[in-house]
């Protein structure tokens, strides 16, 4: 499963509160059934982190390396569209055959296709999809295998119903809320060129002012995990925040120094900021890298530090340490962002910043 090895995508929250002491038979109370009992509604419940097919859970099947290791399954039975688009063709033929008539009207044809859903969906085997989920117990972390926000919000919606522990995302909203006790409403945006819009893109604003630390400064030190540093890579997208001003973006792609190049620089000076790029993220030998949507705050083709060759238990827990310290690290190039733009002093950085724009080589 995708949080046992090799890349993945991971949106993370945090618990408001610490799950229930009898949160096991919470999960086990909403457990996605036996898929012989899917017919033609969605079934969606709780399986383990193991595998799909697992709807026993317990601390056997649940937990591994001290986390909470499941996966929402969704379960429903589809059939082929071109599989029903023939059956209701042989249909609408056997009815004007019978009929003598010349054409097959509008009621009739829904009728034929609910009949041919009727007799043909059951045989159909049912079509199986899961959203995994760790949740660390010990910090309250909790990371989930999606970044869609309508599978978000219904991912979240039934860990509530669950549980009813609500999980709060890390976006800049949550994050400035937190640290600094403020709202996006008071929080200024960025001016990275004399034709940026006002439209507030805190998101944007974050990686786009990523790319400009990483390429003045990078490092910035944890008190408990040591020093980060950070490098912004291509490939990258670049839009405009207001939608007044069109939907066009700018794709800079593998190649020589993409980032450097005159496509990247002439975004940025039109207005364009960045909405999502490939980053890496380092710690002495340690790498973390992905891609970082900024309008979702959600991290996809993600990729941990190489752990040392370990039982799976063990393995498992050493990947979810990573994961946290990679969440810490994020915290601490926010809290970096967020405290620049709120302190007195931001006046004359954002002229660095514009001083970067307009100045940086491109080639």
């Amino acid at each position: 499963m995708p949080f046992e090895h090799g890349s993945f995508t991971v949106s993370i929250f945090e618990l408001r509160d610490a799950l229930p002491d009898n949160y096991l038979e919470l999960f086990a109370a909403q457990t996605a059934g036996m898929l012989d009992n899917v017919k033609d509604e969605p079934q969606i419940g709780w399986v383990s982190g193991r595998h799909l097919l697992e709807n026993n859970i317990e601390e056997k099947t649940a937990l591994r390396g001290g986390c909470l290791y499941l996966n929402l399954r969704k379960a429903e039975r589809k059939m082929p569209a071109s599989l029903l688009n023939a059956i209701c063709k042989r249909e609408e033929l056997i009815y004007l055959q019978a009929n003598n008539a010349q054409f097959v009207s509008g009621k009739v044809k829904k009728q034929i296709r609910e009949e041919a859903l009727e007799k043909h969906l059951m045989k159909m085997p049912p079509q199986i999809a899961g959203v995994p989920l760790v949740v660390d117990l010990a910090t309250r972390s909790m990371y989930v295998g999606a970044s869609s926000p309508t599978q978000i919000d219904d991912f979240i919606g039934f860990f509530f119903k669950t549980t009813n522990v609500e999980p709060l995302q890390l976006t800049p909203a949550s994050l400035l809320e937190t640290m600094f006790q403020t709202t996006l409403s008071s929080f200024p945006s960025i001016r990275f060129a004399e034709e940026c819009d006002d439209e507030p893109a805190p998101g944007r604003d974050f990686l786009t002012w990523l790319w400009y630390y990483s390429e003045t400064a990078g490092k910035l030190s944890h008190p408990q995990y040591g020093e980060f540093d950070l490098l912004i890579e291509a490939p990258a997208t670049f839009a405009f925040t207001a939608e007044a001003r069109g939907a066009a973006e700018t794709s800079i792609k593998k190649g020589g120094s993409p980032l450097r190049s005159a496509e990247a620089k002439a975004a940025l000076t039109v207005g364009k900021k960045v909405k999502k790029a490939k980053f890496s993220l380092t710690r002495g030998d340690d790498i973390w890298s992905g891609v970082f949507d900024a309008d979702r705050f959600s991290f996809s083709s993600f990729n941990l530090p190489e752990g040392e060759n370990l039982e799976p238990e063990s393995r498992f827990a050493e990947r979810m340490l990573n994961l946290f310290i990679f969440q810490e690290a994020l915290k601490l190039y926010f809290h970096k962002f967020a405290e620049s733009l709120l302190s007195m002093s931001w006046p004359e950085e954002e002229k660095n910043i514009r001083r970067w724009v307009k100045e940086r080589d491109s080639i």
